[in-house]
Protein backbone atom coordinates (compact mmCIF):
# COMPACT_ATOMS: atom_id res chain seq x y z
CA UNK A 1 0.00 0.00 0.00
CA UNK A 2 1.09 3.25 -0.60
CA UNK A 3 2.35 5.73 2.32
CA UNK A 4 -0.66 7.79 3.69
CA UNK A 5 -0.15 11.42 3.02
CA UNK A 6 -1.29 12.91 5.88
CA UNK A 7 -1.42 16.62 5.14
CA UNK A 8 -3.41 15.56 2.03
CA UNK A 9 -5.91 13.67 4.27
CA UNK A 10 -5.89 16.97 7.72
CA UNK A 11 -6.53 19.26 4.11
CA UNK A 12 -9.57 17.10 2.87
CA UNK A 13 -11.00 17.08 6.11
CA UNK A 14 -10.74 20.66 7.15
CA UNK A 15 -12.35 21.18 4.07
CA UNK A 16 -15.18 19.44 4.37
CA UNK A 17 -15.65 20.51 8.40
CA UNK A 18 -16.30 23.90 6.55
CA UNK A 19 -18.91 22.55 4.25
CA UNK A 20 -20.88 21.14 7.17
CA UNK A 21 -20.05 24.14 9.45
CA UNK A 22 -21.03 23.71 13.17
CA UNK A 23 -23.58 21.19 12.69
CA UNK A 24 -20.78 18.99 12.97
CA UNK A 25 -18.62 18.89 15.67
CA UNK A 26 -15.49 16.77 15.95
CA UNK A 27 -14.09 15.05 19.33
CA UNK A 28 -10.81 14.56 20.35
CA UNK A 29 -10.04 11.70 23.19
CA UNK A 30 -6.59 12.78 24.87
CA UNK A 31 -5.05 9.66 23.66
CA UNK A 32 -5.21 9.80 19.83
CA UNK A 33 -2.56 10.01 17.43
CA UNK A 34 -1.36 13.41 17.08
CA UNK A 35 -2.63 13.80 13.60
CA UNK A 36 -6.23 13.14 14.88
CA UNK A 37 -5.70 15.64 18.33
CA UNK A 38 -5.16 18.33 15.44
CA UNK A 39 -8.09 18.12 13.63
CA UNK A 40 -10.60 17.86 17.09
CA UNK A 41 -12.72 21.43 18.10
CA UNK A 42 -12.85 19.86 21.54
CA UNK A 43 -10.32 17.83 23.16
CA UNK A 44 -10.65 15.81 26.72
CA UNK A 45 -11.54 13.10 28.49
CA UNK A 46 -14.67 10.84 27.92
CA UNK A 47 -17.20 12.75 30.30
CA UNK A 48 -16.14 15.72 29.71
CA UNK A 49 -16.33 15.42 25.67
CA UNK A 50 -19.48 13.87 26.00
CA UNK A 51 -21.19 16.49 28.42
CA UNK A 52 -19.64 19.52 26.08
CA UNK A 53 -21.21 17.75 23.24
CA UNK A 54 -24.90 17.83 24.77
CA UNK A 55 -24.45 21.49 25.38
CA UNK A 56 -23.33 22.44 22.01
CA UNK A 57 -26.41 23.80 20.67
CA UNK A 58 -25.47 24.02 16.75
CA UNK A 59 -24.14 20.40 16.99
CA UNK A 60 -26.52 18.09 15.15
CA UNK A 61 -23.41 15.65 14.30
CA UNK A 62 -21.11 14.60 16.48
CA UNK A 63 -18.21 12.59 15.26
CA UNK A 64 -16.16 11.38 18.35
CA UNK A 65 -12.76 10.02 17.76
CA UNK A 66 -12.17 7.81 21.33
CA UNK A 67 -13.09 4.20 22.12
CA UNK A 68 -16.23 2.53 21.67
CA UNK A 69 -18.01 3.10 25.18
CA UNK A 70 -16.99 6.56 24.73
CA UNK A 71 -19.37 7.23 22.01
CA UNK A 72 -21.98 5.41 23.63
CA UNK A 73 -21.44 7.79 26.78
CA UNK A 74 -22.08 10.49 24.02
CA UNK A 75 -25.18 8.87 22.60
CA UNK A 76 -26.52 8.69 26.64
CA UNK A 77 -26.29 12.15 27.14
CA UNK A 78 -27.03 13.16 23.31
CA UNK A 79 -29.59 16.22 22.78
CA UNK A 80 -32.97 14.62 20.81
CA UNK A 81 -32.24 15.16 17.31
CA UNK A 82 -27.89 14.32 17.89
CA UNK A 83 -26.50 11.59 16.07
CA UNK A 84 -23.09 10.63 17.30
CA UNK A 85 -20.46 8.66 14.71
CA UNK A 86 -17.38 6.41 16.15
CA UNK A 87 -14.84 6.62 12.96
CA UNK A 88 -13.66 2.89 13.61
CA UNK A 89 -15.97 0.40 15.45
CA UNK A 90 -13.45 -2.00 15.98
CA UNK A 91 -11.68 0.82 18.28
CA UNK A 92 -12.73 -0.83 21.51
CA UNK A 93 -11.88 -0.91 25.31
CA UNK A 94 -10.78 -4.52 26.96
CA UNK A 95 -11.25 -3.29 30.13
CA UNK A 96 -15.26 -1.96 29.53
CA UNK A 97 -15.01 -5.21 27.91
CA UNK A 98 -14.17 -7.17 31.35
CA UNK A 99 -17.47 -6.56 32.44
CA UNK A 100 -20.19 -7.21 30.37
CA UNK A 101 -24.01 -6.60 31.67
CA UNK A 102 -24.21 -10.54 31.66
CA UNK A 103 -21.39 -11.21 34.53
CA UNK A 104 -22.68 -7.90 36.25
CA UNK A 105 -26.24 -9.95 36.33
CA UNK A 106 -24.81 -13.40 37.49
CA UNK A 107 -22.68 -11.71 40.01
CA UNK A 108 -25.92 -9.95 41.60
CA UNK A 109 -27.68 -12.97 41.93
CA UNK A 110 -24.35 -14.48 43.24
CA UNK A 111 -24.26 -11.74 45.68
CA UNK A 112 -28.06 -12.39 46.58
CA UNK A 113 -26.77 -16.33 47.96
CA UNK A 114 -23.84 -15.20 49.58
CA UNK A 115 -25.32 -12.18 51.82
CA UNK A 116 -28.98 -14.23 52.08
CA UNK A 117 -30.83 -11.17 50.98
CA UNK A 118 -31.76 -8.83 48.07
CA UNK A 119 -28.32 -7.53 47.32
CA UNK A 120 -29.32 -4.26 46.46
CA UNK A 121 -30.20 -3.67 50.20
CA UNK A 122 -26.74 -3.78 51.32
CA UNK A 123 -24.63 -3.12 48.23
CA UNK A 124 -24.81 0.14 46.11
CA UNK A 125 -22.96 -0.41 42.68
CA UNK A 126 -20.53 1.81 40.99
CA UNK A 127 -19.73 1.68 37.77
CA UNK A 128 -16.67 3.70 35.91
CA UNK A 129 -17.23 5.67 33.27
CA UNK A 130 -14.99 2.95 30.87
CA UNK A 131 -17.98 0.88 30.32
CA UNK A 132 -21.17 -0.41 28.29
CA UNK A 133 -24.12 1.86 28.03
CA UNK A 134 -25.88 -1.31 29.55
CA UNK A 135 -23.41 -1.52 32.40
CA UNK A 136 -24.18 1.90 33.12
CA UNK A 137 -27.61 1.21 32.76
CA UNK A 138 -27.71 -1.63 35.01
CA UNK A 139 -26.07 -0.13 37.51
CA UNK A 140 -28.81 3.04 37.67
CA UNK A 141 -31.37 0.78 37.72
CA UNK A 142 -29.97 -0.85 40.84
CA UNK A 143 -29.68 2.65 42.80
CA UNK A 144 -25.81 2.93 41.79
CA UNK A 145 -24.07 5.63 40.42
CA UNK A 146 -21.23 6.27 37.56
CA UNK A 147 -17.68 7.38 38.65
CA UNK A 148 -15.07 8.89 36.89
CA UNK A 149 -11.29 8.58 38.16
CA UNK A 150 -11.58 12.56 39.37
CA UNK A 151 -14.35 11.90 41.73
CA UNK A 152 -13.93 7.99 42.53
CA UNK A 153 -13.37 8.82 45.93
CA UNK A 154 -16.60 11.41 46.12
CA UNK A 155 -18.89 8.55 44.51
CA UNK A 156 -16.96 5.39 46.98
CA UNK A 157 -18.10 7.71 49.93
CA UNK A 158 -21.61 8.74 48.55
CA UNK A 159 -22.09 4.87 47.98
CA UNK A 160 -20.98 4.00 51.71
CA UNK A 161 -22.58 6.92 52.98
CA UNK A 162 -26.20 4.64 51.92
CA UNK A 163 -24.96 0.77 52.46
CA UNK A 164 -22.21 -1.19 53.77
CA UNK A 165 -20.75 -2.19 50.96
CA UNK A 166 -19.95 -1.38 47.53
CA UNK A 167 -19.58 -3.24 44.23
CA UNK A 168 -16.59 -1.38 41.89
CA UNK A 169 -17.00 -2.11 38.17
CA UNK A 170 -14.34 -2.65 36.38
CA UNK A 171 -11.13 -1.51 37.45
CA UNK A 172 -9.94 -3.43 40.64
CA UNK A 173 -6.78 -0.87 40.60
CA UNK A 174 -8.67 2.40 40.50
CA UNK A 175 -10.94 1.05 43.04
CA UNK A 176 -8.20 -0.36 45.09
CA UNK A 177 -6.28 2.80 45.41
CA UNK A 178 -9.45 4.77 45.53
CA UNK A 179 -10.32 2.57 48.78
CA UNK A 180 -7.12 2.91 50.32
CA UNK A 181 -7.13 6.71 49.47
CA UNK A 182 -10.89 6.59 51.94
CA UNK A 183 -8.85 4.71 54.24
CA UNK A 184 -10.85 1.15 53.82
CA UNK A 185 -8.05 -1.46 55.35
CA UNK A 186 -7.09 -4.44 53.16
CA UNK A 187 -9.13 -6.78 54.65
CA UNK A 188 -12.52 -4.96 53.77
CA UNK A 189 -11.12 -5.10 50.17
CA UNK A 190 -11.94 -8.08 48.28
CA UNK A 191 -11.76 -8.75 44.35
CA UNK A 192 -14.69 -10.51 42.67
CA UNK A 193 -13.44 -12.66 39.73
CA UNK A 194 -16.18 -12.92 37.08
CA UNK A 195 -14.99 -16.41 35.88
CA UNK A 196 -14.86 -18.13 39.10
CA UNK A 197 -18.10 -19.83 41.17
CA UNK A 198 -19.18 -16.80 43.58
CA UNK A 199 -16.41 -14.62 42.32
CA UNK A 200 -13.93 -16.77 43.52
CA UNK A 201 -14.87 -15.54 47.16
CA UNK A 202 -16.11 -17.33 50.23
CA UNK A 203 -19.43 -16.38 51.90
CA UNK A 204 -17.47 -14.79 54.83
CA UNK A 205 -15.30 -12.90 52.73
CA UNK A 206 -18.46 -11.24 50.93
CA UNK A 207 -19.90 -10.51 54.32
CA UNK A 208 -16.77 -8.75 55.53
CA UNK A 209 -16.00 -6.63 52.78
CA UNK A 210 -16.70 -3.04 52.29
CA UNK A 211 -15.59 -2.80 48.74
CA UNK A 212 -16.27 -5.60 46.61
CA UNK A 213 -13.79 -4.63 43.46
CA UNK A 214 -14.33 -6.56 40.18
CA UNK A 215 -11.27 -7.84 38.62
CA UNK A 216 -10.71 -6.11 35.96
CA UNK A 217 -7.90 -3.18 34.14
CA UNK A 218 -6.13 -1.21 31.56
CA UNK A 219 -3.53 -2.76 30.18
CA UNK A 220 -1.66 0.52 29.44
CA UNK A 221 -1.80 0.87 32.81
CA UNK A 222 -0.70 -2.19 34.45
CA UNK A 223 2.03 -1.84 31.32
CA UNK A 224 3.82 0.32 34.60
CA UNK A 225 6.02 -1.60 37.31
CA UNK A 226 7.48 0.05 40.39
CA UNK A 227 10.84 -0.51 38.87
CA UNK A 228 10.13 1.96 36.41
CA UNK A 229 9.48 4.72 39.13
CA UNK A 230 13.05 3.63 40.39
CA UNK A 231 14.50 3.84 37.11
CA UNK A 232 12.81 7.49 36.55
CA UNK A 233 14.43 8.86 39.14
CA UNK A 234 17.92 7.46 39.20
CA UNK A 235 17.63 8.80 34.95
CA UNK A 236 16.43 12.02 36.60
CA UNK A 237 17.04 13.13 40.04
CA UNK A 238 15.04 15.67 41.58
CA UNK A 239 12.38 14.50 39.00
CA UNK A 240 8.55 14.37 39.75
CA UNK A 241 6.67 11.17 39.21
CA UNK A 242 2.33 11.63 38.36
CA UNK A 243 0.82 8.48 37.51
CA UNK A 244 -2.78 7.55 36.23
CA UNK A 245 -4.59 6.08 39.23
CA UNK A 246 -5.49 2.67 36.92
CA UNK A 247 -2.09 1.69 38.01
CA UNK A 248 -1.53 -0.37 40.02
CA UNK A 249 -1.54 -0.19 43.88
CA UNK A 250 2.83 -0.61 44.51
CA UNK A 251 3.20 2.42 41.16
CA UNK A 252 0.83 4.42 42.59
CA UNK A 253 2.50 4.40 46.37
CA UNK A 254 6.05 5.02 44.81
CA UNK A 255 4.39 8.31 42.72
CA UNK A 256 4.83 11.75 43.75
CA UNK A 257 1.38 12.07 43.15
CA UNK A 258 -1.57 10.58 41.02
CA UNK A 259 -5.00 11.24 39.05
CA UNK A 260 -7.09 11.49 36.52
CA UNK A 261 -5.86 12.26 32.77
CA UNK A 262 -7.04 15.71 33.28
CA UNK A 263 -4.78 16.20 36.77
CA UNK A 264 -2.10 15.09 34.38
CA UNK A 265 -2.93 17.40 31.72
CA UNK A 266 -3.00 20.43 34.88
CA UNK A 267 0.11 18.84 36.40
CA UNK A 268 2.04 20.09 33.35
CA UNK A 269 -0.07 23.11 32.70
CA UNK A 270 1.13 24.50 36.36
CA UNK A 271 4.50 23.28 36.63
CA UNK A 272 7.28 25.90 37.09
CA UNK A 273 9.57 26.42 33.61
CA UNK A 274 12.43 23.94 34.37
CA UNK A 275 10.69 21.09 36.44
CA UNK A 276 11.35 17.47 35.39
CA UNK A 277 8.31 15.46 34.79
CA UNK A 278 7.72 11.65 34.51
CA UNK A 279 4.45 10.99 33.36
CA UNK A 280 2.92 7.21 33.90
CA UNK A 281 -0.15 6.84 30.95
CA UNK A 282 -0.83 6.59 27.81
CA UNK A 283 2.39 7.63 25.76
CA UNK A 284 0.50 9.99 22.88
CA UNK A 285 -0.49 12.38 25.56
CA UNK A 286 2.72 12.31 27.40
CA UNK A 287 4.88 13.06 23.91
CA UNK A 288 1.56 15.93 23.37
CA UNK A 289 2.42 17.51 26.77
CA UNK A 290 6.41 17.28 25.92
CA UNK A 291 5.44 19.30 22.53
CA UNK A 292 3.37 21.32 24.19
CA UNK A 293 5.26 22.43 26.79
CA UNK A 294 8.80 23.19 26.03
CA UNK A 295 9.84 25.08 29.28
CA UNK A 296 9.81 21.54 30.79
CA UNK A 297 11.21 17.90 30.31
CA UNK A 298 8.31 15.81 30.45
CA UNK A 299 8.84 12.09 29.66
CA UNK A 300 7.00 9.03 30.14
CA UNK A 301 7.62 6.55 32.59
CA UNK A 302 7.49 3.71 30.37
CA UNK A 303 5.89 3.73 26.88
CA UNK A 304 2.64 2.40 26.59
CA UNK A 305 0.17 2.50 23.93
CA UNK A 306 -3.40 2.19 23.33
CA UNK A 307 -3.21 0.14 20.57
CA UNK A 308 -7.57 0.62 19.94
CA UNK A 309 -7.27 4.34 20.16
CA UNK A 310 -4.58 3.82 17.39
CA UNK A 311 -6.95 2.07 15.41
CA UNK A 312 -8.44 4.92 15.24
CA UNK A 313 -6.93 7.13 12.04
CA UNK A 314 -7.73 10.06 8.96
CA UNK A 315 -8.84 7.37 6.79
CA UNK A 316 -11.63 6.86 9.16
CA UNK A 317 -12.13 10.23 10.04
CA UNK A 318 -12.34 10.90 6.43
CA UNK A 319 -14.74 8.19 5.48
CA UNK A 320 -17.13 9.68 8.09
CA UNK A 321 -17.14 13.29 6.81
CA UNK A 322 -17.50 12.56 2.94
CA UNK A 323 -20.80 10.23 4.22
CA UNK A 324 -22.03 13.82 5.71
CA UNK A 325 -21.23 15.98 2.93
CA UNK A 326 -22.99 13.48 0.37
CA UNK A 327 -26.08 13.63 2.78
CA UNK A 328 -25.77 9.83 3.70
CA UNK A 329 -25.64 10.16 7.61
CA UNK A 330 -28.24 9.56 9.60
CA UNK A 331 -29.94 6.40 11.29
CA UNK A 332 -29.07 3.69 8.55
CA UNK A 333 -25.22 4.73 8.65
CA UNK A 334 -22.73 2.09 9.74
CA UNK A 335 -20.99 4.39 11.77
CA UNK A 336 -23.79 5.69 13.56
CA UNK A 337 -24.01 4.83 17.51
CA UNK A 338 -27.17 4.04 18.81
CA UNK A 339 -28.69 2.57 22.52
CA UNK A 340 -32.13 1.80 23.51
CA UNK A 341 -34.32 4.02 25.21
CA UNK A 342 -34.64 1.80 27.85
CA UNK A 343 -30.83 1.59 28.19
CA UNK A 344 -30.45 5.41 27.83
CA UNK A 345 -32.82 6.18 30.54
CA UNK A 346 -31.27 4.06 33.06
CA UNK A 347 -27.50 4.85 32.29
CA UNK A 348 -28.61 8.67 32.23
CA UNK A 349 -29.90 8.32 36.02
CA UNK A 350 -26.63 6.77 36.90
CA UNK A 351 -24.81 9.81 35.46
CA UNK A 352 -27.08 11.85 37.13
CA UNK A 353 -26.83 10.54 40.45
CA UNK A 354 -23.22 11.46 40.12
CA UNK A 355 -23.91 14.93 39.21
CA UNK A 356 -25.87 15.53 41.64
CA UNK A 357 -23.61 13.72 44.51
CA UNK A 358 -22.49 16.26 47.46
Amino acid sequence: MPPVDVAALQDEIRGLKERLGPRVLVLTHHYQRPEIVALGDLRGDSFELSRLASEAEAAEEIVFCGVHFMAESAAVLARPGQRIYHPNLESGCPMADMAEVGDLERAWQELRAALGEDPGRRVLPLAYMNTTAAVKAFVGARGGAICTSSNAGRAMKWALGDRDKLLFVPDEHLGRNTAFALGIPEAEQVVWDRTLPSGGLTREQVRGARAILWKGYCHVHTHFEPAHVDEARARMPGCQVHVHPECPREVVTLADGNGSTSYLVKVCERAAAGASLVIGTEINLVLRMQEEHPRLTVQPLARSLCPNMYRINLENVAHVMRDLVAGRGGDGHEQRITVSDEVRRDARIALQRMLAMP
